[in-house]
């Protein structure tokens, strides 16, 4: 279904028509919208037709952001049932959540698809780890030996908790509610996931401390477009001198990519860095 559908659906005035969102996105049956303060008396509209469009969803949210220290979703109801719980599949996992409470990026599905290649038999600790984005993944298409999973947001933890049920990994998990720099063992990963985007610069210490002798660290960021890479990896390099006084430590940079536009300027961008 195309925005051109969705143009089909909703009567409005020329100018009015092309303030029409062009995308959304579909969680289980969720479906979340950005519609302009400019098309605000049109919302409920906006909603009924996208539920005519996708008749298996069942509840439509307008979605005006984040906020809070765990970037809760800000959203509003405005078609459908209002059930905001669903269950979401991605790359053959279950994820459930609370689309009102819980964000869930689409855009990082290939980065999700290749950690879920790489883990074979590793120890894994995901130290952001939500609902299980990535460590869920890990667990069902890698096989690793076992996954550390450590989330602060008890809404989030939850949803991680009843993930690994679901998807019927609990063999494999060993998750932990509370904070990372708290809760991570050191020296113990092969792959150290850090893909919090907001401030985990400033737990790049705990993750560098947290992998073995040739572990892999995954750190993500978002950075200005003008300091693509420079940012995130000096961060790197700092934090790996800062690791002294705990233990020798050394980096080698073996992979960077972009992951997505994240804002005007900005991008989300991950850094792999060896720990040596």
């Amino acid at each position: 279904m195309t925005s051109a559908n969705l143009r089909d659906l909703v009567h409005l005035p020329p100018k009015e028509a092309e303030l029409l969102p062009r995308g959304w996105q579909i969680l289980g049956t969720v479906i979340l919208v950005s519609i302009p303060d400019a098309l605000r008396d049109r919302a409920n509209a906006i909603g009924d037709a996208l539920l005519a469009m996708y008749p298996r969803c069942s509840t439509v949210l307008r979605n005006r952001g984040v906020a809070g220290r765990f970037r809760e979703p800000i959203c509003d109801v405005i078609a459908g049932t209002g059930e905001t719980e669903t269950i979401h599949k991605e790359n053959g996992c279950y994820f459930k959540l609370d689309a009102a409470r819980i964000m869930f990026s689409q855009g990082n599905l290939v980065e999700r698809m290749r950690m879920a290649q790489i883990c074979e038999d590793q120890v894994v600790l995901d130290m952001f780890a939500g609902i299980g984005y990535f460590s869920i993944q890990i667990a069902v298409h890698s096989r690793p030996k076992k996954v550390i999973a450590i989330e602060l947001n008890p809404t989030a933890y939850h949803y991680l908790t009843e993930n690994i049920r679901i998807n019927r990994v609990g063999d494999l998990f060993f998750p932990m509610h509370g904070d990372c720099t708290v809760e991570a063992p050191e020296n113990v990963a092969d792959r150290v996931i850090m893909g919090y985007l907001d401030s985990s610069h400033e737990q790049l210490v705990t993750g560098l401390l947290a992998a073995r002798s040739g572990g892999i660290l995954h750190y993500h960021e978002a950075t200005p477009t003008a300091l693509t890479y420079q940012r995130p990896i000096q961060r790197i390099k700092d934090a790996a001198q800062a690791c002294g006084r705990s233990r020798r430590c050394s980096v080698e940079i073996i992979g960077c990519r972009i992951i997505k536009k994240y804002a005007p300027g900005v991008v989300h961008v991950v850094v792999d860095a060896r720990v040596m």
